[in-house]
């Protein structure tokens, strides 16, 4: 397999200079891939699909005529980053998740970054992510945000901006996990020579992560995973991390509310529960509290909560920093909790809800990228360079009608990574969530999830609009080789 004619055509890559001579720390790689040829490199890829295919590691598209169930498309060509990259990375997230995590605790409690006038009281009081039954919560050990996902972005700078903070129920964690196991199985010299640091340990920190926020007294606690059951998009990731723990998983159905306790029914009785990691969305947690006819959740669960009797992960509440308009804001909140500037930088946003933001969103509908402030998956978004002028009149109507509704940002140059295509190796759009652990400490796996673009051009990496997903390689300094071993392979 040949790289001689792969071009950067302009943009940053992950890969390559634009010389195109291979990055320093990726020519280990190019070589291994040079070796093989074009028939050797396809049917490796096939081989990483027959595995995933069995590992049953798969997602919903809800209203796909095709199907609902699907394998998330994954490309063998790993994508790769430095470890200094990764070092300021990881400072510019812990930085973000400490800061984030006292404007919640704040937001529903003193409320004294509104009372300074740092944050406007109407864009908190009118987000759908703001939950008023959560005011006065005091979450165990003052975290709020125990799992998170940063998605981040390249741009033609070669640096690294981010682009949303996901701290409700980030999922994709499974794919980074069975990603890295296929391709130890696919290329297993590569990890030979290359420093690559291991991410097969994320389960364990999971599990001392929720260890850490259990009741007082309850040295040995049962932890759960709380699903919403097989008809979830992300339910084989709920099955898979129960798995890794070693806990149970459970629907709302399997847990009962007794005297403000959590039990679970097992088949010797009921079991107390002290600590659950829900992945079921705020409004469905608790019908007696928030939507009365969810039938997902577990009645009474709140006061239990409220009480000290069981831990939940992430707290309630915790939307309200996921509203891509409060994002705009997250520099001026780590200035004004920490006294710090930003590490991580924000790609600049702006406000539909301010007028003169909203101006200019409306004069530059071509321009920019239009994003609804609740919606997630690449949904309820315009991508003005691509768009015709009947979307751009859509989108300026909608945003006339629900201004709150929307935030803009410039189209950034996203970075590429070569990919296998057909035959063909070809440049494609990635972007990167790194995964994170607030407990005792802020952990974040050395890693993440590369999700790349597989259409031609575009821009749009979620896999419910054909994105695709790499193995991210975290390189290390140290000399640490990550384990090739098979132990495991990539089922679970």
């Amino acid at each position: 397999m040949t790289l001689e004619t792969y071009a950067t055509n302009g943009f940053y890559d992950e890969l390559f200079a634009e010389d195109g001579k291979a990055h320093a720390a990726a020519r280990p790689l190019i070589e291994r891939l040079e070796a093989l040829s074009r028939t050797e490199l396809k049917r490796r890829q096939k081989h990483a699909e027959e595995i995933l295919y069995q590992s049953g590691n798969t997602f919903n598209v809800y209203g796909d005529k095709k199907g609902t169930e699907k394998i998330l498309p994954f490309d063998i060509i790993p994508r790769m980053v430095s470890a200094r990259d990764w070092a300021r990375l990881e400072r510019g997230i812990e930085q973000r998740l400490r800061a984030l995590n006292l404007f919640i605790q704040d937001i529903y409690n003193d409320q004294k970054i509104i009372r300074d006038g740092v944050i406007p009281a109407e864009l908190i009081f009118s987000s759908a992510c703001y939950l008023k039954p959560c005011e006065g919560l005091k979450p165990p050990k003052g975290v709020w945000t125990h799992i998170s996902g940063t998605d981040f972005v390249r741009d033609g700078d070669g640096e690294f901006y981010v682009l949303e903070d996901n701290l409700r129920c980030p999922s994709g964690i499974s794919y980074v996990l069975e990603n890295r196991a296929v391709l130890k199985r696919i290329l297993p010299d590569a990890f030979h020579t290359m420093k690559v640091r291991p991410v097969s340990d994320y389960g364990d920190h999971l599990y001392r992560t929720l260890k850490y926020i259990a009741p007082d007294g309850r040295d040995e606690p049962n932890i759960i995973v709380l699903t919403p059951g097989i008809y979830n998009s992300a339910y084989f990731e709920h099955a898979y991390l129960a798995q890794q723990m070693g806990v149970s998983l459970a629907q709302g159905s399997d847990l009962v509310v007794e005297d403000d306790v959590v039990y679970m029914r097992t088949t010797e009785g009921l079991q107390r529960v002290d600590v659950i990691y829900r992945r079921i969305d705020d409004e469905y947690l608790d019908p007696e509290i928030f939507k009365p006819d969810s039938v997902l959740g577990v009645p009474g669960v709140m006061n239990a909560y409220r009480k000290g009797n069981v831990a939940l992960a992430n707290a309630p509440g915790t939307g309200i920093a996921d509203d891509k308009a409060i994002y705009a804001y997250v520099p001026r909140i780590i200035k004004y909790y920490l006294d710090e500037d930003a590490i991580a930088n924000n790609v600049p946003t702006y406000i539909c809800e301010e007028a003169s933001d909203r101006a200019y969103v409306l004069e530059n509908l071509d321009k920019l990228v239009v994003k609804a402030v609740n919606l997630s998956g690449g949904y309820g978004m315009l991508i003005g360079p691509k768009s015709t002028k009947a979307e751009q009149k859509e989108f300026a109507e909608r945003i006339k009608a629900k201004p709150r509704d929307y935030i803009a940002q410039p189209t950034l140059s996203l970075s590429r990574c070569p990919t296998l295509i057909g035959n063909a190796i070809e440049g494609r759009h990635v972007d990167f969530r790194p995964y994170s652990l607030f407990g005792e400490n802020i952990f974040t796996l050395p890693g993440g999830l590369t999700r790349v673009a597989l259409k031609k051009g575009s821009l749009v990496v979620n896999s419910s609009q054909g994105g695709g997903s790499k193995d991210t390689w975290v390189l290390e300094d140290t000399g640490v080789l990550e384990d090739t071993s098979e132990n495991g392979g990539a089922s679970c």
